[in-house]
């Protein structure tokens, strides 16, 4: 909105120029997005606990973790709708709103939120960790998926290589899936969503990986956005994807805002609203900008999270033993005994490497 309203004021008072500048636009919406999160953080923390919007942890469903995660019962949850707002927000007030790649984000990440708040108050209401039924949720993140389809099909910005995937340690080297690309865009929008769900169970743990995740993508965007970066560094270039930067610059100060409260002891969880929402952008803004496969490194806290739970759940149906003492693997250390800030911070510096191994691929092709 800023862009569309001062940016043609240039004319009359140069310094607007700088309204022309994804990275002046980028760093502003970051600092919006931030400063909206740790205003309204207390406000809307008072407002869940006045509601009792809190977390219910039953002893049955998970006895290893009960008596560790016991004084977490009651935390209001569905903080992530503060973080949807401040990205939102951000969003509208400092991209370019004629931007298309823009609008479908929005509308994506805007549908899981809504998705995850329906999960999260199906689960207050029943007063048990089950919500919306798996085969609705993955209903409902399948038809999401399939408009996205649909939009790169048809944006022109993305012809002809709109079903084209690249290996990100080889130059030249891409393959041109067809309608393959569907199934494949499928596993990385409803994989990236469910991935951050698995990961959001320690304070700060999923928020704080997302927020690293987000400031790789924002320098991924960029690149591929500006046809001098991208083909210096061969990369495919995507006229308009260069805006996404604002976005993900929002989802990197909104995500610093949230854990400021998230922290542990966490005040506030940001329940599946945030974490199906946050995990589904990633996946939105890797496939929009053709670096699907960087999301793979880039996210490499997710990938191990949600493999860990794929490998107990096939061991214990194949062999009816389990190879982690609880999955996802980050309760597997908590079970042997390591402190939840321990597992966490260590969990962070793994997900600051596989961003630095993410940027240094780039020089690799």
């Amino acid at each position: 909105m800023l862009y569309h309203l001062l940016y043609p004021l240039r004319e009359i008072f140069s310094p607007f120029n700088v309204f022309r500048y994804i990275t002046f636009r980028a760093a502003f919406a970051a600092v919006t997005a931030f400063a909206m999160t740790l205003f309204l953080g207390p406000w809307l923390i008072r407002k869940l606990y006045s509601l009792k919007v809190g977390q219910n942890i039953r002893k049955e469903e998970c006895p290893p973790l009960f008596a560790l995660h016991r004084s977490k019962e009651g935390t209001p949850t569905m903080g992530g709708a503060l973080i949807l707002l401040a990205i939102l927000i951000s969003v509208f007030l400092w991209s370019d709103l004629t931007n298309h790649f823009v609008w479908i984000t929005v509308f994506c990440v805007t549908g899981l939120g809504f998705l995850g708040a329906w999960d999260d108050y199906l689960k207050l209401k029943n007063k048990r960790s089950l919500g919306v039924r798996a085969k609705t949720k993955f209903v409902v993140q399948i038809l999401l998926a399939v408009v996205l389809w649909l939009f790169m099909r048809h944006e022109h910005h993305l012809q002809p290589f709109f079903s084209h995937v690249s290996l990100p340690f080889l130059k030249n080297w891409t393959f041109d899936l067809g309608f393959f690309y569907l199934i494949f865009l499928l596993s990385v929008f409803v994989g990236s969503s469910n991935a951050v769900n698995l990961t959001d169970g320690l304070d700060g743990l999923a928020i704080g990986c997302v927020t690293v995740s987000a400031l790789v993508f924002s320098a991924l965007t960029y690149l591929v956005g500006n046809v001098k970066f991208a083909t210096y560094l061969q990369l495919q270039p995507v006229a308009g994807v260069g805006e996404l930067t604002v976005f993900c610059a929002s989802l990197v100060g909104a995500g610093l805002g949230f854990l400021w409260y998230n922290a542990y002891p966490a005040q506030v969880f940001m329940g599946d609203t945030g974490s199906l929402a946050l995990g589904g952008s990633l996946g939105v803004v890797a496939l929009l900008s053709k670096q699907e496969m960087m999301l793979f490194i880039v996210g490499g806290v997710f990938v191990i999270e949600a493999l860990s739970v794929m490998l107990q759940v096939g061991s214990f149906k194949l062999r009816r033993k389990r190879i982690f003492k609880m999955a996802p693997l980050h309760h597997h250390f908590e079970v042997k005994g390591w402190p939840e800030t321990k597992v966490t911070i260590r969990f962070w510096i793994l997900a600051a490497i596989f961003a630095l191994l993410s940027l240094g691929v780039l020089k690799l092709r």
